[in-house]
């Protein structure tokens, strides 16, 4: 049974369900960030294009958005993408962040029918990620979720993301109500029409990228689906090496976020050279341009 818990939000659709649907045959973009993965990500591209050859019934692309990378990702993805055609690459220089990387990636929505992403290490299976897929026939938007009954986690996160995990969730939920169990989990899939309708809302260049998304979704009264999802925790996490500062800034930009569509907003902008000021203190990107608040 499927329960409803807003309009705009369904979720805990059952396991056997979801494997019970067909792969719709759609042209597939998955988007993949990076951020010094060369010790990875090769494995993953490969993973993932063979397993949606045998599994994925329509054309797909795989593009890795190479977000400022100091190591040798650009020479791996490069490699792999010599050996396998369905996958392309954008590569920025600069840090531009996790939340940078997927609006420019996103821009490529209009080549496709289906839209997704997911991280560069792999925590997030392909066929965890085409489970998603199978979905977006019920909703604008599927978002896998560890924290719903029925999730799989093969390697759970440590007990102090975990914890922070929990907070942020609570924030979230204060600030925009959207009742999400999981706003952070790096595998959700979309519609065309959902990203061009959101996408010039899309301002948060850092790890709350995916909050931004989520509320501009329901702000434009879009469908969102929550479901279990398989996952393994990775070693080697950037979060978890700066789990303190990645949660500060979270924490400024939902904040940020929340302000953005409040009334008080415009009379905030004599503050906005502070805002850039503290964000590139605490080494994050700034966001974007502000959005044009709707009407």
């Amino acid at each position: 049974m499927v329960i409803r818990r807003d309009p705009w939000l369904t979720e805990c659709v059952p396991k056997g369900r979801m494997r019970a649907m067909a792969t719709p045959a759609h042209n597939l973009l998955l988007l993949i960030p990076a951020y010094n993965e060369e010790d990875r990500i090769g494995p993953v591209l490969r993973e993932v294009v063979l397993h949606f050859r045998a599994h994925y019934d329509g054309s797909f692309r795989v593009v890795v958005v190479l977000n400022g990378c100091r190591d040798g990702t650009l020479d791996v993805v490069r490699a792999v993408a010599s050996e396998l055609s369905e996958i392309q690459f954008l590569d920025f220089p600069e840090p531009i962040g996790k939340g940078g990387a997927l609006i420019e990636g996103l821009k490529l929505a209009p080549t496709a029918d289906v839209i997704g992403y997911v991280d560069a290490d792999g925590a997030t299976g392909p066929a965890a990620f085409l489970e998603l897929v199978k979905l977006l026939p019920e909703a604008d938007c599927v978002i896998g979720s560890r924290w719903l009954a029925g999730s799989v986690l093969h390697q759970s996160q440590s007990w102090m993301r975990r914890r922070f995990s929990r907070i942020f969730h609570g924030i979230v939920q204060v600030l925009f109500g959207m009742n999400i169990r999981d706003t952070q989990c790096p595998a959700k899939v979309l519609r065309r029409d959902a990203v061009e309708a959101v996408h010039d809302a899309l301002q948060i260049a850092d790890l709350a990228f995916d909050v931004n998304l989520l509320y501009a979704l329901k702000r434009h009264g879009r469908r969102v689906l929550e479901v279990p999802i398989e996952w393994t925790d990775k070693l080697g996490s950037t979060v978890t090496r700066n789990l303190l500062r990645s949660s500060l800034v979270m924490f400024l930009s939902v904040v940020r976020l929340r302000l953005v569509y409040s009334p008080c907003y415009r009379w905030l902008a004599p503050l906005r050279p502070i805002e850039q000021w503290l964000y590139l203190k605490l080494k994050a990107p700034p966001p974007r341009l502000q959005p044009a608040r709707e009407r």
